[in-house]
């Protein structure tokens, strides 16, 4: 039988959401949630039931899971209603708005039994898969540092949203977590985080831009920089195009360095030295490949394998709490001066 797909939200990211869901083989779109006329339209648009609430959603016949794409702020209530329903969640990042509703949402989920996946889609990449593998088959010996880049331009258009300005959502909220999260699948577990941040351009409530040393369980430290006020070429959308509307650019904005050898992403170049480790030794440069499929494509036919109970979630609810907690950890940093353990 094939899964069908609810989606909650129809924003932005909610319409990418429920494209991908119709279009997939592995899934139908079983309806959009949303009570306004733009959930109307994009139903509409994907040929789907229009329903104004979950408890509609479930009257008119059940889904068999539910992607939450809906403001950050309704993320635990819209999860925990799934949750209670006994449907699996897919909720888009970050899982909630705070960590303490996060680990609700996590605890009700666990003791019910029901699957809940964090939109950490990036993950799905198979830029991201193919580096993971290089780094744990030991290619670039053991990780011992990385820097992390996101630096684009916000045109002054986008701040006519009046929440764009205001506390929650800055560029460490809304953009850096992605990093964050990235981060943490390559590297593992983050346990301290030095931040400072400032909105010296703008002058709005939120940063323009922050700079963080991330300190990992393995040793690994990494210096981590978000700003939006910046015309530049390094972030992950310009660089690995996983998405058209931003213009990419041939560019790398991860490094990370090892015992034996480093790697740049996205472009997945691999340098080591020829011969012995020195810095007199020339470089052996080689560049993975890897399919260019999309990964909120892949993200959906990964939810419907956990739906059939076939495989666990790629990126858990328990793994969004915890880049949520690196977020959290990164804004009380920089908001008291001071180095902040997890």
């Amino acid at each position: 039988m094939t899964p069908r797909i609810a989606v909650m939200g129809a924003g932005l990211i909610g319409r990418r959401h429920a494209m991908h869901v119709a279009a997939s083989p592995d899934a139908d779109l079983a309806c959009v949630i949303d009570p306004s006329s733009v959930g109307q339209a994009v139903a509409e648009d994907f040929g789907a039931p229009w329903m104004q609430s979950l408890e509609d959603a479930l009257a008119a016949g059940r889904p068999d899971g539910v992607i939450v794409a809906t403001p950050n702020q309704m993320h635990m209530r819209n999860g925990l209603d799934c949750v209670a329903a006994g449907l699996p969640a897919l909720i888009e990042k970050p899982l909630c708005d705070s960590v303490a509703d996060g680990e609700r949402l996590v605890a009700a989920a666990e003791a019910a039994g029901v699957p809940l996946l964090t939109g950490h889609h990036r993950r799905h990449n198979p830029l991201m898969q193919r580096a993971r593998q290089i780094i744990d088959d030991g290619a670039i010996g053991r990780p011992v540092v990385a820097n992390a880049m996101f630096w684009i331009y916000k045109p002054d258009d986008y701040f006519e949203v009046e929440w764009r300005r205001e506390k929650g959502a800055g560029p460490v909220f809304l953009n850096l977590i992605h990093d964050i999260d990235n981060l943490r699948f390559l590297l593992g577990d983050v346990i301290a985080v030095t931040a400072r941040e400032s909105n010296a351009v703008r002058g709005n409530a939120v940063e323009d831009t922050s700079v963080i040393l991330l300190e990992f369980a393995s040793g690994v430290l990494a210096p981590a920089s978000v700003c939006d006020a910046t015309v530049a070429a390094w972030s992950w959308e310009a660089n690995s195009g996983e998405n058209p509307a931003y213009p990419q650019t041939d560019q790398d904005c991860y490094l990370i360095g090892g015992t034996h050898g480093s790697l740049a992403l996205p472009s997945l170049t691999l340098r080591r030295a020829q011969g012995e480790r020195s810095w007199y030794s020339p470089l052996d440069i080689s560049r993975a490949q890897v399919p260019d499929e999309d990964p909120l494509a892949r993200q959906v036919s990964q939810f419907v394998r956990v739906i059939k109970g076939q495989e666990p979630p790629l990126v858990s609810g328990r793994e969004g709490l915890e880049t949520l907690r690196v977020i959290e950890a990164v804004k009380s940093s920089a908001a008291i001066g001071a180095r902040v353990t997890l």
